[in-house]
């Protein structure tokens, strides 16, 4: 197995009280620590913010020009993350048969993803691409009643989820060391992000939560098979399945985030676990190795 080359990415320049790339450094430490059959490093990964806003990034802007397999893109900007040219170029780089993961939050918050082809349409925000389904353009989380919809109410950060299988059981979800053959659990978050399967693409939704607010089923997850269309990507509800934080609490969050934390996912014995078994897998599988 050869070593894939990983770009762990922000939409914002580095900022050390924001969600910048610092904050998801377990993600990062976990792939560079995960081991190929044979016992090589299976991953190489760079973990970088992006540059100054106003202008395109120099990285992102040319990325189908880099050797990267692929790109795991946190969208935590409040919409102007992404230039033109960045979109540009992260189009082709998918255009070109490599991976992307694309992920977001509540809200508008990462909201420049929407411009991406394919992918970017499986993100539906307040203001930008907005769900075509009415009964997803309500509050679900009213605990927090400064942020609007999307924000579908999953548990507290730091605690787990028990998410649902979409059958057939897409790879992704696989987990060899389970009863079920598949992981059980994510990171929890009080107010996730909407994605959907866009229209046109070799997409389909794997992955629900339910809210612990109003008990409605939410998509935690949409994967892209790889088609004409581009390489395999995955569209993610929220960046808080992978922070630092929501892996452990403990670890810390920016000054602006007050809503309590929890601790499931040091008690919940599968939780941490079930979220790095996922990660790995959905490495593998943006590079075509699994």
């Amino acid at each position: 197995m050869r070593t894939v080359q990983i770009l762990l990415q922000t939409t914002i320049p580095p900022n050390a009280d924001d969600w910048s790339i610092a904050r998801f450094s377990r993600l990062a430490e976990l792939l560079r620590a995960y081991r190929g059959p044979q016992g090589h490093v299976a991953f190489d990964v760079v973990a970088r913010d992006r540059e100054p806003l106003g202008r395109p990034d120099s990285t992102l802007s040319r990325l189908d020009e880099t050797d990267f397999d692929e790109l795991w893109l946190f969208g935590v900007d409040e919409g102007d993350g992404l230039t033109a040219e960045d979109c540009a170029g992260i189009t082709r780089f998918r255009q070109s048969g490599r991976g992307l993961m694309v992920t977001r939050d509540h809200m508008d918050v990462g909201s420049s993803v929407w411009s991406l082809d394919g992918v970017g349409k499986a993100h539906h925000f307040h203001t930008r691409n907005v769900d075509p389904d009415p009964s997803r353009c309500v509050c679900d989380d009213p605990f927090t009643p400064h942020i609007s919809w999307p924000n579908f109410h999953s548990g507290a950060n730091g605690d787990a989820q028990e998410i649902a299988i979409v059958e057939p059981a897409h790879p992704v979800l696989a987990d060899h060391d389970s009863s079920t053959g598949a992981i059980r659990f994510l990171p929890a978050h009080p107010h996730e992000g909407d994605v959907a399967a866009p229209g046109g693409e070799y997409a389909r939704v794997i992955a629900q939560g339910r809210s612990k607010a109003t008990g409605r089923r939410f998509n935690l997850a949409v994967a892209f098979e790889p088609s004409i269309r581009g390489g395999p990507a995955i569209a993610q509800s929220t960046f808080h399945h992978f922070a630092d934080y929501n892996w452990d609490a403990r670890l810390g969050a920016p000054s602006f985030v007050d809503e309590p934390p929890g601790n499931g996912m040091q008690t919940e014995q599968q939780a941490l676990q079930n979220t790095q078994v996922y990660c790995v897998n959905v490495a593998l599988w943006l590079a075509r190795v699994m």
